[in-house]
C-alpha cells in the first residue's frame, strides 16, 4: 500500500463512521468483563526451561497497585508526541486499553505466542503508514507504555516465525514429544493452561497460533483442533477470536481504501485550485515581459 501523507483526516473519519460502523474496542475486548485488580507488583524472572531464553516472563505478587489504564495511555502519549492520523490512533488507543487489562491480570505471564499475535496485528494494522521508521517508533512507545520490552517482542516473534516455516501439520501437533527451544515453550504453555490458574488466554494468543499455522501451511481446522488440544486451549474460543480478527482486518482494509480515496480527492482538489493561480502567474509574466 502506498505511503500516506499528513493531511486532515476529519472528513475521512466522518465518512468512515457513516459507511463503516465498527468498534475495535468490542473487537478485541476479550475476557475483560469483571476484572478485579488486586494489589500487585510486577517482577521479571527467568526459569531454567529452554523456553525462558525466548523472552521475559511477568508474574504478579501482592504488594503494589498496578498502573491505571489512563496512566498507560498517558505513558504512550508521552513517549510518542507526534500526531497520529485518526484511522490509526483510534485503533491503537483501544488496543492498548485491552492489552493493559490483559497485561495486569494476576494470571498474566508473557509468552512469545502472545507476542507473535500482537506483532502480527500491529504490522497489519500499520501497513501503509507514513514510514517504516515512524511505525517502529510507535511500536516501541506502545510496548514500553505497558512496561515491557519491544525488542523482546520483535525477536521472539521473528524466532517463532522462522521455526514455524520449518514445520508441518504433524510436527506442530506433536511438539510434546520433541526437544527444542520452541517445543519447550509450547510445553510450558500447555502445562500452565492445564493448571487453569497460571495462563491468561487472549485474542493476541489466538492470532499468534493462527500465524504459526499460516507459516507452516497447516491452516486446516483439524490441525488447529489438535494443536489446541495439545496446548489445553479451548478451540471454540480460538475460532471465535479468529473470526473477530478476520473481521478486524476486513474493516481495516475498507477504512484504508477510504483513506486512499480521500487522499486522492484532496490531491486532485489542490491541483484544480492551483491551475487558475498558475494561469494568472503565466499571464502576469507574459505582460511583464511585454512591457519590458
Amino acid at each position: 500500500m502506498a505511503s500516506i501523507s499528513s493531511l486532515s483526516f476529519t472528513s475521512l473519519v466522518q465518512a468512515s463512521k457513516k459507511r463503516n460502523s465498527f468498534s475495535f474496542n468490542q473487537a478485541f475486548n476479550s475476557n475483560s468483563d469483571g476484572f478485579r485488580f488486586q494489589p500487585s507488583s510486577i517482577h521479571i524472572r527467568t526459569t531454567n526451561s529452554s523456553s525462558s531464553r525466548m523472552g521475559i516472563q511477568c508474574m504478579t505478587s501482592g504488594t503494589d497497585i498496578p498502573p491505571t489504564v489512563a496512566e498507560t495511555k498517558l505513558n504512550f502519549l508521552k513517549a510518542y508526541k507526534r500526531p497520529i492520523p485518526s484511522i490509526y490512533s483510534t485503533v491503537l488507543q483501544e488496543l492498548i486499553v485491552q492489552q493493559h487489562l490483559t497485561r495486569y491480570k494476576k494470571s498474566y505471564r508473557y509468552d512469545p505466542v502472545f507476542a507473535l499475535g500482537f506483532v502480527t496485528v500491529y504490522d497489519r494494522l500499520m501497513d501503509g503508514y507514513q514510514s517504516d521508521e515512524e511505525r517502529e517508533t510507535i511500536f516501541k512507545a506502545y510496548i514500553e507504555a505497558l512496561k515491557e520490552d519491544p525488542e523482546v517482542y520483535r525477536k521472539d516473534a521473528q524466532k517463532l516465525e522462522e521455526w514455524a516455516r520449518t514445520q508441518n501439520a504433524s510436527s506442530l501437533t506433536e511438539f510434546s514429544s520433541k526437544e527444542g527451544e520452541v517445543e519447550g515453550l509450547l510445553k510450558d504453555i500447555s502445562e500452565r493452561a492445564a493448571s487453569k490458574g497460571n495462563f491468561s488466554y487472549s485474542r493476541f494468543f489466538a492470532v499468534g497460533l493462527f500465524r504459526i499455522l499460516e507459516l507452516s501451511n497447516a491452516t486446516e481446522p483439524a490441525v488447529l483442533e489438535k494443536l489446541c488440544a495439545a496446548l489445553n486451549i479451548d478451540k471454540r474460543s480460538v475460532d471465535r477470536d479468529l473470526d473477530v480478527y478476520r473481521n478486524l482486518l476486513s474493516k481495516l482494509v475498507q477504512s484504508k481504501e477510504l483513506l486512499k480515496e480521500f487522499v486522492a480527492r484532496e490531491k486532485k482538489k489542490r491541483e484544480e485550485r492551483s491551475e487558475p493561480q498558475k494561469a494568472s502567474e503565466a499571464i502576469s509574466k507574459c505582460l511583464g515581459d511585454f512591457h519590458l
